[in-house]
């Protein structure tokens, strides 16, 4: 047993030796191993502490950024994540009277860049501008050092065409996409480019009424949600809020018109090789004008290829001294007063006066002693000046006024309107008033001269000069009634003054203002220029007032010619033969009846001195009618006078195109036809011959 035991001993021995191969006296005692395992747990004790620590803060800093700032970081990622866009609202239309559009927008594509997402900056703008084909060295630079910033968004072209969009998506550049914008158009171009106006890139108005009513025009923007990743690309999309269409415009210019006016005031300034040129039409009943036309012009759809100067409406912002045009309001001052009457004399010799010690003006001839009716027939200086003398400058400022002048009568149409210059009564000595009074130191604008003339031709009412008639929004139409403004003069001074102005279209110095079969009024003006500061003796501004036909006036018509330097330079000339072109074809248009020996309303009469219209049944005005289709038909207008046939077609949509004189005989397509809207009707007008003229008889 005991044996066993060694054995069992030395076997353990064995085994630890085999185990532990450090012998006996190597071994550390028992106080390192105590003192080593305290170390140990300490060592472990210190590292669960750290390690226990490390977990506290990474909780706290979490429990920090999940709950304390969770609502920062929260709207962090909305603003990384999604992006709030505008949708541009599409501009309103803007029409003339009869529907015609003047301005509209089209969806147009924009070629935008991340310029973050741009390897290569150079490589592609080169790309690009070979798709453009029109890059100059300039744009290039620009868009190169566009691109190469570290921006998420730049434009590199707006407005591009479809084609030109198509080839810039087929190279596939990174970086680069397109985005669909409204760009504005004008269909007419430079017709009523003053008038209409133009906007920028941001169709934003900038002249005219797109400016005057561009909060009206543009409507209101719409809101989407985006949905954008790392890149900046768009991952999904959410319409919040759609764009709101604006207000469409209807204006009281007739395109019609409007080009009648255009061409005969460039004729009149390339003839004339004039500096420039201003035409208006007006309603007189109204004060809604009808025309208004600036020579030289431009394209509205390329604005910026012309001077500031050259884009400024010039009937509304420039000002002019109006010369013997304004002597119509010293005569409205005389006869409305009671200073003279249009049969009162005066004398006008030598020819010229004294205003001061140092100024002499003179007349164009010596008149010798003339009514005061031949002293605006005639236009004499002399005449006007002793008129204004006797009315006086307390009473010649106040009708000033009263005409409108030295105020801005205009309304919101008509932004930037100038004022005009009116010195205040107390500032006008004798020499001063004198010059008022024949239209000289007093400055006005072109629609404040031809809104004057239509108080005179309408009874002496003077209205707001609007260009807007009416305003459609959400399917209704709301029409801009006329505003009264006041009674600048009585109706009876209306009418002398309309008399006189006839005697001058008659027989004074506006013969070339001569219409055949219609009554004019009308006045001319001549005057001196101001350069730098004073009056030249080179350089004049020639002008015609009038209204037509005199005594149911449809139309009251200034035009100006500045600067003429050929063919002379007196309004008479210059100015008063655009007048009578205009209103010829405006008249025939307008289907106004001659007022000289007028055509007869009736078809049989027992007068022989009448005319006779052709041997055709006028037929009683129709309706528009349509077949059972819906289809429209043209109506019958044979026998009907220009007038009424022209309002007939145009109520049924149709165009109109005379020829001729009188009544209709002939048209084209013939009646009941199917037509559709839009097409023109050609009408045929001929008189029959007069009837035979008994001795004594004829036109007077």
């Amino acid at each position: 047993m005991a044996r066993e035991q060694d054995q069992h001993q030395g076997q353990s021995a064995l085994s630890r030796t085999t185990l532990d191969p450090l012998r006996v006296d190597e071994r550390p005692d028992e106080a390192f191993e105590t003192t080593w395992r305290r170390a140990y747990r300490q060592r472990l004790l210190m590292l669960g502490s750290v390690l226990a620590l490390w977990t506290a803060g990474i909780g706290a800093r979490l429990a920090y950024l999940q709950i304390v700032r969770h609502p920062d970081y929260l709207i962090r990622a909305n603003d990384q994540q999604n992006d709030i866009e505008e949708l541009a609202p599409k501009r309103a239309e803007i029409l003339d009277r009869n529907g015609e559009v003047l301005a509209y927008s089209v969806d147009a594509d924009t070629v935008v860049a991340s310029p973050r997402d741009i390897e290569d900056p150079a490589t592609a703008v080169s790309s690009l501008c070979a798709v453009f084909a029109d890059c100059s060295k300039g744009e290039v630079a620009r868009l190169t050092a566009q691109l190469g910033k570290s921006n998420w968004f730049a434009y590199v072209r707006r407005g591009v065409s479809r084609d030109v969009a198509r080839r810039v998506m087929a190279l596939e550049l990174p970086g680069i996409r397109l985005e669909t914008e409204t760009k504005r158009y004008y269909p007419k171009r430079d017709l009523a480019a003053h008038v209409v106006g133009f906007v920028d890139r941001d169709n934003v108005g900038l002249g005219g009424v797109e400016a005057a009513f561009d909060d009206q025009i543009r409507g209101k923007p719409g809101r989407v949600l985006r949905v954008i990743d790392a890149r900046q690309n768009t991952v999904g999309r959410h319409v919040q809020q759609e764009p709101t269409a604006g207000a469409t415009l209807e204006l009281t210019i007739d395109e019609t018109l409007q080009f009648y006016a255009e061409r005969e005031l460039k004729f009149a300034v390339e003839t004339h090789r004039a500096r420039a040129g201003t035409l208006i039409a007006m309603d007189p009943m109204t004060g809604g004008v009808l025309a208004m036309a600036n020579y030289p012009t431009f394209n509205a759809n390329a604005p910026n290829g012309v001077s500031a100067a050259e884009r400024r409406n010039r009937a509304t912002q420039e000002i002019y001294d109006p010369g013997s045009t304004f002597k119509m309001v010293t005569a409205a001052a005389a006869i409305e007063e009671g200073v003279l009457s249009p049969s009162d004399l005066i004398d006008t010799s030598p020819g010229f006066i004294r205003v001061s010690r140092d100024r002499l003006v003179d007349d164009t001839h010596s008149y010798g002693v003339l009514t005061f009716e031949d002293v605006i027939v005639k236009s004499s200086n002399v005449g006007a000046i002793k008129a204004g003398w006797m009315i006086g400058a307390e009473r010649l400022n106040r009708y000033i006024h009263r005409f409108g002048f030295g105020e801005n009568l205009a309304s919101k149409d008509f932004r930037g309107a100038s004022r005009g210059i009116v010195w205040a009564p107390e500032k006008l000595d004798d020499s001063a008033l004198a010059s008022v009074s024949m239209g000289y130191q007093i400055s006005v604008t072109p629609l404040q001269m031809v809104n004057a003339v239509a108080a005179v031709a309408n009874g002496g009412t003077l209205f707001q000069p609007h260009i807007v008639g009416a305003v459609i929004r959400d399917g209704q139409r709301t029409v801009q009634e006329p505003v009264v403004v006041r009674q600048a003069i009585a109706p009876a001074t209306a009418a002398a003054l309309t008399t006189i102005m006839e005697a001058v279209v008659d027989h004074g110095t506006a013969t070339q203002a001569q219409i055949e079969g219609y009554q004019v009024a009308g006045k001319t003006g001549t005057v001196q220029k101001v350069i730098n500061g004073r009056y030249s003796d080179t350089e004049h501004t020639g002008s015609f007032i009038g209204f037509v036909p005199s005594r149911r006036p449809a139309l009251a018509i200034l035009v100006v010619i500045d600067q003429p330097q050929e063919g002379g330079y007196f309004g008479g000339v210059v100015a008063a033969p655009a007048f009578q072109r205009f209103a010829t074809a405006a008249l025939r248009y307008l289907g106004v009846p001659e007022t000289i020996n007028p055509i007869s309303p009736v078809l049989v009469s027992t007068d022989p001195t009448l005319l006779k219209r052709p041997e055709s049944a006028a037929p009683a005005m129709q309706s528009v009618v349509f077949t059972s289709s819906g289809q429209l038909v043209m109506p019958d207008v044979t026998g009907l006078g220009a007038r009424d046939a022209t309002r007939l077609l145009i109520r049924a949509g149709l165009g109109v195109r005379l020829g001729g004189d009188g009544v209709v005989v002939t048209q084209f397509p013939e009646a009941g036809t199917p037509v559709d809207r839009g097409e023109t009707g050609v009408l045929t007008l001929q008189r029959a011959q007069a009837a035979p003229v008994p001795a004594g008889g004829g036109r007077q």
